[in-house]
């Protein structure tokens, strides 16, 4: 038999998998033969001579022509693997040598190599059948050439089931499988590519942001500036206004007391001549003989008078009424009885004549501001008449008015527009006047100092917010966000407070404030914070926890509650987006990850 000449090794038998590796070897011997095939012989690729090679001890190799090797060169690119077995990984291959014993990878046993993979678990640990089924604990290593490797479960080896995307875990099943690596590493491609540039697009706009973020800063700490600057004046001002406001309000103050205190000497004076008016009325009514004096069976005379309630004023309750003293005469009844029964004493109703005993309404105005006594009937001679006579002459003249007084109200309304404090005269409303204006600019230039002054802290708070490494979130401040969903719209106001408002009607609930960015190192600029939002029934305060994602644009994708009443938002964002690494030129016809 001719010589064979290796020339590349590769492996394929049973129960053993291989991964692509690059390995050249030729042996040359006495022989014969210049032209040369390419074949398989024991997994190798071998080249077999078919003319004699030149004589001597030691054979010169004849090398086979150029555009052969390249063939057999892009054949072993692709196909040349490392000898393993069946579900080992690449980097775990080198513990897995056939000519020694194999030892459990956790070194709970040793065993020899032809137990590896012959469907009996003997390692706990499963490392002995990465390419069966046998046990629980197994793992077994799918290459997926050109898409990305991955473990499954031994388990699922040969369950009919093609778990791995080059259909090597189910090789003994009977299922044809697909091989789809290529297929979705070509998508992962694209995927990535896609991701790649919104990555790149992103950052782009991110530098974008920061450089407007600065200017944003400079503009703020000038404006900060300013205000302080126009605060100071401002202050200046308002005291200035205050010290006139205050001369102008002195004698203000003084003639508006002066002319208060002279209405009031008015008023009680009135009060006090009307009150006496009462009495005098009260008097004459109550002395039933005319006698000057008003003795304990005149004041029965009057039940509403009684103490006690029980509609009737006994003798003795009158006595008490008179104190010490048998009968009181006018001057005593004013100066003591009259104080203690006015509130309760009710004049005597005037005599009844039906069907006109209604009095007119110009008579009930003219009771509180005139009163008049009342006579007793026995001393009034002819009264039924008179009022008979006058009640029918004011039927004629005005019929509409008998049909009902005016109500007794009205008497006070009257009596309160009299009691109204007069206009005040020229000089103290001049004052008054002055006061005024001068309270006027005042109240302005306090108010202005108060704006100003919250405008000042507004903006030292906003200047004080930690923005991002290069004030890159500072876009974000000011500005509110919204999710519609089935049920609710979410409102995000960076920096500010989060809400959520049911779709169909119902009050907005705060789902937390501003509180802080993540505390972890690696999460920070990644994750806001709000906190203490409104409270559950019979739980926590609501709080949520916003999640930033590097995009070209910046709006809110979810929103969900995980845990009762604690919430999670996703916010792309540019600000978010890192610098991507440089690209590298790469073979345009390669289209493996």
């Amino acid at each position: 038999m001719p010589p064979l000449f290796r020339a590349f090794g590769i492996g394929q038998q049973a129960g053993t998998s291989a991964v692509p590796y690059f390995r050249f070897l030729f042996l040359a011997s006495a022989g014969s033969g210049v032209c040369w095939r390419a074949g398989a012989l024991e997994g190798d690729f071998w080249l077999r001579p078919r003319l004699p090679l030149l004589p001597g001890p030691s054979a010169m190799f004849v090398p086979p022509p150029p555009l052969l090797l390249l063939l057999l060169l892009s054949s072993a690119a692709v196909a040349v693997e490392v000898k393993r077995p069946r579900g080992v990984s690449l980097t775990n291959h080198h513990f897995y040598d056939k000519t020694k014993p194999f030892t459990c990878l956790d070194g709970s046993s040793t065993i020899p190599f032809d137990q590896v993979n012959d469907d009996y678990c003997d390692c706990q640990d499963g490392s002995d059948e990465p390419g069966t089924a046998a046990c629980p604990e197994g793992r077994f290593h799918c290459t997926n050439a050109g898409y990305k490797p991955h473990y499954i479960p031994s388990s699922r080896v040969n369950d009919g089931i093609c778990d791995c995307c080059d259909a090597t875990d189910e090789y003994n099943s009977g299922v044809v499988c697909e091989n789809t690596c290529r297929e979705m590493g070509r998508k992962e491609k694209e995927t990535l590519e896609q991701m790649a540039e919104v990555a790149r697009e992103g950052f782009r706009l991110k530098k974008i942001l920061i450089e407007e973020g600065k200017r944003g800063q400079e503009e703020k700490r000038s404006k900060l500036l300013s205000l302080q600057e126009s605060k100071k004046a401002l202050e200046e001002q308002v005291a200035m206004l205050r010290a006139v406001k205050e001369e102008a309000e002195k004698p203000e103050k003084e003639f508006k007391e002066r002319h208060q205190k002279l209405w009031e000497e008015q008023q009680a004076a009135a009060r006090a001549a009307r009150d006496q008016e009462q009495a005098a009325s009260a008097f004459q009514e109550l002395d039933d003989n005319t006698d000057g004096v008003i003795s304990v069976a005149e004041l029965q005379t009057h039940p509403e008078l009684d103490p006690d309630g029980d509609g009737a004023l006994s003798e003795a309750e009158a006595q008490a009424l008179l104190g010490e003293a048998l009968q009181v005469d006018a001057v005593s009844f004013q100066e003591g009885l009259w104080a203690a029964i006015k509130d309760k004493y009710r004049q005597e109703s005037l005599p009844t004549v039906p069907p006109l005993a209604e009095a007119p309404a110009e008579e009930t105005l003219e009771v509180p501001e005139e009163p008049s006594p009342v006579e007793d009937e026995d001393e009034s001679p002819g009264l039924d008449e008179e009022t008979e006579e006058d009640e029918e002459d004011e039927e004629e003249e005005s019929p509409e008015e008998d049909k009902e007084p005016l109500p007794p109200q009205s008497v006070k309304v009257d009596e309160e527009v009299k009691d109204k404090m007069p206009p005040y005269d020229e000089r103290t409303q001049a004052y008054i006047d002055a006061a005024q204006e001068a309270r006027d600019h005042f109240e302005e230039a306090e108010k202005s100092l108060t704006e100003m002054e919250e405008s000042i802290r507004n903006l030292e708070q906003e200047m004080a917010l930690d923005l991002g490494p290069s004030g890159e979130f500072s876009y974000l401040f000011g500005q509110c966000y919204e999710l519609s969903t089935n049920e609710y719209v979410y409102r995000l106001c960076p920096f500010n407070r989060v809400t959520q408002k049911p779709n169909h009607g119902g009050s907005e609930t705060n789902l937390g404030t501003w509180g802080s960015w993540d505390a972890s190192e690696e999460e920070k600029f990644r994750i806001m914070h709000y906190e203490h939002g409104t409270g559950c029934w019979q739980g926590p305060n609501r709080s949520t926890k916003v999640k930033l994602v590097c995009g070209k644009e910046t709006v809110i994708t979810s929103a969900t509650e995980p845990s009762r009443c604690e919430y999670l938002m996703e916010l792309v964002t540019p600000a978010a987006c890192q610098e991507p690494p440089p690209e590298t030129p790469g073979d345009p016809d390669h289209d493996e990850l």
